[in-house]
């Protein structure tokens, strides 16, 4: 709904409410329609009075560490909304003391507060206790003693929420939000138990995420382990010797990229090949390895066509997605069958780009999503192992880096088709191949659970919402 058109002008007291603001934003956008629709709610109290605090860290002097002992994980705006925190970037001990307002807790209220994204929501997880968090995200901290945390969170999060929050935005080519911009934000409140179920289910939602990422980190540790090479989990790559000074005898046609054939790759190569090991290209033969197909992007009305999923999106907690029509054809060719392992396979070389990260395609995501041709498609075609024991394998850091040592082209790189079908990839006993597969299609299981969750929640709040404004 549009409030301000020229039949229906912006009036003084609109002006008013708005802190007499001048852009347009708030007053043709959706964020003054929804106020004006919570204030319809029997009962609502304003964000500052529900809240302990509202803030941001402010600036901060980074200084960036590779090493565990003296650092501390570090989110940026983008990596709040990252399914799986394992490979965090690092800011120095030193750096967060600096700073009291850096670190996270679970329960508070995450919202992107600069740039093109500002306005999106999400809720700390467990994972992120004590982790440095950037000056552009702003932490909503609730007063436990007046509301619950999950309750909060789902309203801010709601279609009712966010369009108020993304009403605050100010600025032109930076575009900012600033906690005083969404204080005066009203709160419905309800009665009955309502608030309650919904934060129930945000906290059971908040645990099995937890339960996923636990899973999946479990079953690359337990690989490692059971295949003999458990030295590997702790790479430590930057601290390894660097790659100066070495020579090749006998270079092929295959490639002549100095960094195809990396000292500190080709030795953690050989260390894969000391124990049972089979090439990446030998378990796909008979399934797949390659990246998609390309085809031409025709936008749909959502929940019209279909749900695509590029190379960063991917690797979101809650995707979003993109919604395009496809005819049957390509809609056949674009789509995973079960235990895919996607791997962004077009990027650049930064140390926090999701280029050679992995993904897997299992549960509710296969009717989904469909999925962008610059992923690379890992398919097993050998029953006795599984897509869920591969992608226990390439989530790994040791993968990871073979992966980007096998990098080919200019600016936008991509993984050599030959040498990522040399991959070695440890062979544990039958019995432990099955196990960790097992760890991770459980850990999959908890993430669709999770979400399930989440989806009732707000469903709850906007069955109250309604109700209460008839």
């Amino acid at each position: 709904m549009k409030l301000a058109s020229p039949d229906n002008p912006v009036q003084a007291s609109w002006l008013a409410e708005q802190g007499f603001r001048l852009d347009p934003g708030p007053y043709v956008s959706d964020a003054y329609a929804a106020r004006k629709y919570l204030d319809r709610m029997p009962h609502s109290e304003p964000l500052h009075s529900v809240t302990a605090r509202v803030f941001h860290a402010g600036r901060v002097t980074r200084e960036w560490t590779t090493d565990p002992a003296h650092g501390v994980p570090f989110l940026g705006s983008a990596d709040i909304f990252e399914a799986d925190l394992a490979n965090l970037p690092m800011i120095t001990k030193r750096s967060f003391k600096e700073n009291p307002k850096l670190p996270l807790e679970p329960g508070w209220t995450l919202v992107t507060r600069s740039g093109m994204t500002a306005g999106r929501v999400t809720y700390a997880r467990f994972s992120m206790a004590g982790a440095a968090c950037s000056e552009h995200v702003m932490r909503v901290v609730p007063n436990l003693a007046r509301i619950p945390a999950g309750y909060l969170y789902t309203f801010l999060a709601s279609p009712f929420g966010i369009p108020v929050i993304k009403g605050g935005i100010y600025g032109t080519s930076v575009r900012h939000i600033e906690p005083s911009h969404i204080a005066d934000l009203p709160v419905p409140r309800f009665g009955g138990g309502v608030e309650q179920r919904i934060d129930a289910l945000i906290t059971e939602a908040m645990q099995l995420r937890q339960h996923y990422e636990d899973g999946v980190r479990e079953a690359t540790r337990d690989l490692f382990v059971s295949a003999g090479i458990p030295e590997l989990l702790d790479l430590r790559w930057h601290d390894r010797e660097r790659d100066l000074g070495f020579t090749i005898e006998r270079p092929t046609a295959l490639s002549l990229r100095a960094l195809n054939y990396s000292p500190r790759a080709r030795r953690i190569i050989d260390a894969l090949r000391s124990v049972p090991h089979r090439p990446l290209g030998d378990i796909c033969t008979g399934g797949q390895l390659s990246r998609g197909h390309r085809f031409k992007r025709v936008e749909s009305t959502p929940g019209m066509g279909h749900r695509l999923l590029g190379q960063r999106q991917g690797f979101w907690l809650r995707p979003e997605g993109r919604w395009i029509s496809l005819d049957a054809a390509t809609f056949d060719a674009m789509r995973c069958q079960d235990e895919t392992v996607l791997i962004a396979a077009r990027g650049t070389l930064g140390e926090t780009e999701v280029y050679c990260r992995p993904l897997l395609v299992t549960g509710d995501w296969l009717d989904k999503y469909v999925f962008s041709e610059d992923y690379l498609r890992v398919v097993s075609g050998d029953p006795q192992v599984s897509g869920a024991y591969l992608f226990a394998f390439l989530r790994s850091e040791v993968a990871f880096r073979m992966f980007r040592s096998m990098s080919t082209g200019g600016k936008q790189q991509d993984i050599h088709e030959s040498l990522r079908a040399r991959l070695p990839v440890p062979m544990a006993a039958a019995a432990d191949r099955e196990r960790i597969a097992g760890v991770v299609r459980q850990a999959y299981r908890d993430r669709d659970d999770a979400d399930r969750k989440e989806d009732e929640a707000f469903a709850l709040l906007d069955k109250a919402v309604r109700e209460a404004a008839r």
